[in-house]
């Protein structure tokens, strides 16, 4: 691949931009809005210029509703020889594609499963697609050309392909990406009007299960509207689990010593399900997910204190599987959790206090 068009920067337009600038690929730039075209290419993602004829591959990436109509406009200009999308929902525009006489023999869906909570060029990243899945759903109609040129952009992002069927891709997005991103909102929504004193007892469980609910409200409109059946199946799964729970938690109440054993094995029962299914989640690699133990460590808020601490563990021949960190309210200082294999344990507990970290039980 030697040349690219982005129509739409984006977080996910210009990081792919970035990579593949990066990668010795010339691309070119076009938005709706042209200041987000010139600002993605003042970070370096390719030029606005037009380019002089056919690209090797032109990247839509723009919402869901509007890819059949983005792809047409490409097509009828003659922009590239092969063209893909990056939207997060596959099976509506690409019957929208077909409705609308497009050339499905040089087209692909594509989906690369990455994303942060900030949106626009300015958040884009290179290395945003690195060790990511990216999704591909060919039909009968692709040819090899198109299948090669989208997985060469997949292996210039750094990012692995999987091909799947458009549908079965939007049941697996829905279940893994846009329900809990739903979730997510809703349990943070409930501390838009919580008393104070209560939300600055927030710890990392909250941080952790509302990350996702700092993103656009209008980006995940485009994207749940077209998958809205898929998603509001699994929610009403959700909220039948979640009726369950309530009518356990009342029986804990209970005076009945029936009912209130009941009620335990009702949440006990929901848990061991959630453990179960969050042992499915892959580990690292992708390998079967690994069970580690988490060493706690308490860092002061001066700069260079956590590449200090990475260095130790370094040279005490600890490899690091995960880390966190947690910040103290109020506090100049923060809780770094380290996740290593259970083995390591105890050479880095007793090795770190040597070195006078203080390292909690």
């Amino acid at each position: 691949m030697r040349t690219a068009a982005v129509i739409g920067t984006g977080l996910i337009g210009t990081s792919a931009a970035l990579a593949l600038t990066g990668r010795g690929v010339a691309v070119y730039l076009e938005d709706a809005d042209p200041d987000a075209a010139r600002t993605a290419a003042a970070l370096g993602a390719g030029s606005t210029e037009l380019p002089e004829g056919p690209v090797d591959l032109a990247i839509v990436a723009v919402p869901p509703a509007l890819v059949g109509k983005v792809l047409a406009d490409c097509q009828r200009r003659g922009l590239a020889r092969c063209y893909t999308d990056v939207a997060s929902v596959k099976a509506g525009p690409r019957a929208e594609v077909a409705a609308l006489g497009c050339d499905t023999v040089h087209y692909i869906g594509g989906h690369p499963m990455a994303g942060r909570e900030r949106s626009g060029p300015l958040a884009a990243r290179a290395d945003l697609f690195e060790g990511r899945p990216w999704v591909l759903t060919p039909t009968g109609d692709t040819d090899t050309d198109t299948l090669n040129a989208a997985l060469e952009l997949v292996a210039l992002c750094g990012a692995m392909p999987i091909v799947m069927d458009a549908t079965a891709h939007d049941r697996a997005v829905a279940l893994v990406s846009h329900a809990p991103q739903l979730v997510s909102s809703i349990v943070a929504a409930r501390l838009e009007h919580a008393d104070e004193t209560a939300v600055r007892l927030s710890g990392q469980g909250v941080r952790d299960v509302t990350r996702i609910a700092a993103s656009n409200p209008a980006l995940w409109v485009d994207i749940l509207s077209a998958n809205a059946g898929v998603v509001a199946d699994i929610l009403q799964e959700v909220a039948a689990d979640l009726d369950e729970a309530v009518t356990a938690l009342r029986a804990l109440q209970a005076a009945d010593e029936g009912e209130r054993r009941a009620g335990a094995a009702g949440i006990e029962a929901v848990m061991r399900r959630g453990n179960t299914g969050h042992a499915r989640i892959p580990g690292k690699h992708g390998a079967p997910p690994t069970r580690y133990e988490s060493v706690t460590v308490v860092l002061g808020d001066q700069p260079g204190e956590l590449g200090r601490l990475f260095g130790e563990v370094g040279a005490l021949g600890v490899n690091i599987e995960d880390v966190t960190i947690e910040h103290s309210d109020g506090q100049q200082v923060g809780h770094v959790h380290l996740d290593v294999a259970p083995s390591a344990v105890r050479l880095l507990t007793g090795g770190l206090r040597d070195r006078g970290w203080s390292v909690r039980d």
